[in-house]
């Protein structure tokens, strides 16, 4: 279904929701040409981390961008929002789509959901990015160790009720001092369209989920890794000065029974963690080739 969105948007992009999986979906969309792209984004961001990026993939791509549940414009009502049930939904809506498989791209806390999909339901995967990404399992959780350079906010986002209490009424000040604080392109306007969506009723629920599950889930990503392992192209983009991606990515894809999968790298020099806002050209000229590529050697 069609719909306006409450908050940003920009020419060139239509708004849908789809009803799954006990919620609704809220995705953006671009372009009507060439392989199908889904961008899944991360903390603290929604669909919209993506606006910059969305128009230079859809001049040879058809595009969309969701908010993952609990996030942006998507649904948080009563449910889980773990990672499984978060890919769970991309699954559902990737049917819904019919595109066909695409190529998933996700980033930062976004990881662990677009890992279960790409290795779960590779007949639905042309091929798994991450962007300024880790796993559970394979590291991540050492950002929650405030001792030894963690994110304090990791520790609030994942107890329960911690967020509603502390962050709540607080969305821009907390976006502007610490998520994105230093120098960098993200603008008043990116910093109010963040700050709308996690101030609405609830508008939490998303991260706290994801982040809770963060903690508790790494045996079971380990477990995923060797069996059924990543059988996708994948391509790891690395930023923001550590090569935390690909060093994720490529033990994940070492870990799999049978042979491990090659892992494709780009390191984005002189770019910060948030990729796809600060520097969208950049970004664009390290994934299309590897789309090309990919698509070049299937048959569909």
């Amino acid at each position: 279904m069609t719909l306006t969105p409450a908050g940003a948007t920009l020419p060139g992009l239509t708004h849908h929701h789809v009803e799954i999986n006990g919620t609704r979906l809220h995705y953006a969309a671009a372009g009507t040409d060439g392989s199908p792209v889904l961008l899944v984004h991360g903390f603290p961001e929604t669909w919209w981390a993506f606006h910059r990026l969305l128009p230079l993939l859809a001049r040879t791509h058809r595009v969309h961008a969701v908010d993952l549940r609990g996030f942006g414009d998507s649904g948080t009502g009563p449910g889980p929002y773990d990672s499984a049930t978060a890919a769970e939904d991309l699954r559902l809506l990737v049917e819904h789509l019919d595109v066909g498989p695409v190529h998933v791209t996700g980033q930062d806390i976004a990881g662990a959901t677009v890992f279960r999909l790409a290795a779960t339901h590779p007949e639905l995967v042309r091929s798994l990015t991450g962007i300024e990404m880790g796993l559970p399992g394979f590291g991540l959780e050492a950002l929650a160790d405030v001792t030894h350079g963690g994110a304090w906010y990791i520790g609030v986002l994942a107890t329960p009720g911690a967020p509603e209490l502390l962050l709540a009424g607080r969305e821009r000040e907390f976006m502007a001092r610490f998520a994105f604080a230093g120098p960098g392109t993200v603008t008043d306007a990116d910093l109010e369209e963040f700050a709308r969506a996690y101030g609405r009723a609830e508008g939490w629920r998303g991260a706290s989920g994801l982040y809770r599950s963060m903690l508790t889930e790494g045996a079971e990503i380990r477990a995923l890794a060797e069996k059924p392992g990543l059988r996708v192209p994948v391509l790891a983009v690395d930023a923001g000065g550590a090569p935390f991606t690909t060093d994720t990515l490529s033990r994940a894809a070492a870990a799999a029974v049978g042979g491990p999968r090659a892992v494709r790298s780009v390191t984005l020099d002189g770019v910060g963690h948030y990729a796809a806002l600060e520097a969208p050209e950049t970004l664009a000229e390290a994934l299309l080739p590897f789309l090309a590529e990919v698509d070049a050697t299937r048959r569909d």
